[in-house]
């Protein structure tokens, strides 16, 4: 077991309210702080019956002052500066010293520039963005993709053990944010092809058990397949990330490969998609629901 901290775990929604209970179970005392009360106090309700070190307070302020390490899972950029950043954030109110550990997925600039602050205050700090969906929250298995210093990282990987099953050091502050930019472009093309290819098996006529069976071992396995492939035949889509976020997401990518000077229009076309799926008020639904936007044909 790591040494114990005390932790202030800042956004309790549908990721971070797993992780900051893993992190209880793992013997460190969590306190936590969420912009909605209603949601921190059926967080603190959910895991209630475990007997676990968890608190649950109504300011920020009280959540970080005192706190060994701070970890924030919020929604983008802009929350994110609204909580980190400036004379009444959480930066301003660490002790030289705090490990920062940022797991919201948010742009490689902004990545930066709260490094840059931490800096200023004597913080360490880490952009850890995760993969893995609700489930690898909920089952503590998640992808995290650093980006910061060799030193923040190492401080930051005992602790986060406790909900990642692979955690990997992209490189220098932004990293992190740069490979789950990656992984959103890699999955938004998967489940365009299994779109395609689930509404091909259904216009035919053909059994899609059976076909995910015949084809779900080769060339064209992925974890969509294996994991999405029987919902989205069933038209099943609450399954915790959003298309909502999902588009959050791909706007990061999108706007990162300008700054490059690369196309992608893959990615593009698929985010149009979403847009269609959105304003049929699929919004928060799970990014499987993609196929929505291909009408079914009978068979």
């Amino acid at each position: 077991m790591t040494d114990c901290k005390t932790i202030a775990f800042l956004g309790l929604g549908v990721m971070g309210g797993p992780m900051a209970a893993h992190l209880a179970r793992a013997g460190h005392r969590v306190t936590s702080w969420n912009r909605s009360p209603e949601r921190g106090q059926a967080w603190l309700d959910r895991f209630a019956g475990e007997g676990l070190h968890l608190r649950m307070v109504e300011s920020m302020a009280v959540a970080v002052r005192g706190a060994d390490m701070v970890l924030s899972c919020l929604g983008n950029d802009q929350d994110v500066a609204g909580v980190l950043l400036g004379d009444r954030g959480a930066l301003a109110l660490m002790a030289p010293g705090t490990l920062l550990v940022d797991h919201t997925t948010i742009s490689p600039a902004m990545a930066r520039r709260i490094a840059v602050e931490a800096e200023a205050h004597g913080v360490l700090a880490v952009d850890a963005p995760v993969s893995g969906g609700q489930a690898g929250a909920e089952n503590g298995k998640l992808a995290v993709m650093c980006g910061g210093t060799e030193a923040a990282v190492a401080a930051a990987l005992p602790v986060m053990q406790a909900y990642a099953a692979r955690i990997v050091h992209l490189g220098p502050a932004g990293a992190g944010q740069g490979a789950k930019a990656v992984n959103q472009v890699c999955i938004a093309g998967t489940l365009a092809g299994l779109s395609e290819g689930l509404r091909l098996a259904q216009a035919s006529g053909l059994d899609t058990g059976k076909v995910l069976e015949a084809i779900g071992g080769g060339a064209a396995q992925s974890w969509q397949m294996d994991n999405r492939w029987t919902t989205m035949a069933r038209d099943e889509f609450d399954f915790g990330f959003a298309i909502d976020w999902m588009r959050k997401d791909l706007a990061i990518a999108l706007a990162e490969a300008g700054e490059h000077g690369l196309a992608m229009p893959v990615a593009a076309l698929v985010d149009g998609f979403y847009e269609t799926v959105q304003a049929m008020g699929g919004g928060r639904q799970d990014t499987s629901a993609l196929v929505r936007h291909i009408p079914r044909v009978a068979g």
